[in-house]
């Protein structure tokens, strides 16, 4: 499995080794030896999603957050990471990778990074492990769509928002109300 570092500190892209032959693909989609420390997994969750659905910017208001590490299984999505972290020096910066079940790969998001994809295909489904369980009163969303992240949503789709990330806030908005997590220096992976 290769590794490599996202643009959000903290942040990092897996992709696995993929095993073909004439009888299909063997892939290993989560390897504990990438994770030091590894994070404890409370909870495995799955989203399906129609193509143009769009999910996030999710993330865990309470200390230490939720760490997440996540994949798409089938279909395929653009993913998002983007530092929420008030005090950070890469404070409201993204990254994206391309999640597909063609290469497997895999992002990995600290505390107090925001979350969200496009479903680029019809019956996306993707793939969680927290470290934490979902407890609604601590999550929060910052607009997908706030011109101050400006996160691109492909060309060509007409983005499906729940009410949630309909109505979220902005980054700045988010900020002035002091929604925010904070920034905190951890041993690196």
């Amino acid at each position: 499995m290769r590794t490599r570092e996202l643009a959000v500190p903290g942040a990092l892209e897996f992709t696995p080794d993929l095993h073909r032959d004439d009888r299909g693909l063997f892939v290993s989609t989560f390897e504990e030896r990438e994770f030091r420390p590894l994070f404890p997994v409370r909870q495995a969750s799955q989203s399906v999603s129609r193509r143009g659905v769009v999910r996030g910017v999710h993330y865990t208001a309470v200390s230490p957050g939720t760490e997440k590490y996540v994949h798409c299984p089938r279909g395929a999505a653009l993913d998002f990471v983007v530092d929420l972290r008030v005090g950070s020096p890469a404070f409201g910066t993204w990254d994206s990778v391309l999640l597909d079940e063609h290469h497997f790969r895999a992002v990995y998001l600290p505390p107090g990074v925001g979350h969200a994809f496009v479903a680029l295909e019809d019956h996306t489904v993707m793939s969680y492990l927290l470290s934490a369980g979902y407890v609604p009163e601590h999550e929060r969303a910052v607009s997908v769509l706030d011109p101050a992240l400006g996160l691109p949503i492909p060309a060509g789709l007409t983005p499906v928002l729940s009410d949630r990330d309909r109505e979220a806030l902005t980054l700045a908005e988010a900020a002035a109300r002091g929604l925010l997590p904070f920034f905190a220096l951890h041993e690196e992976i």
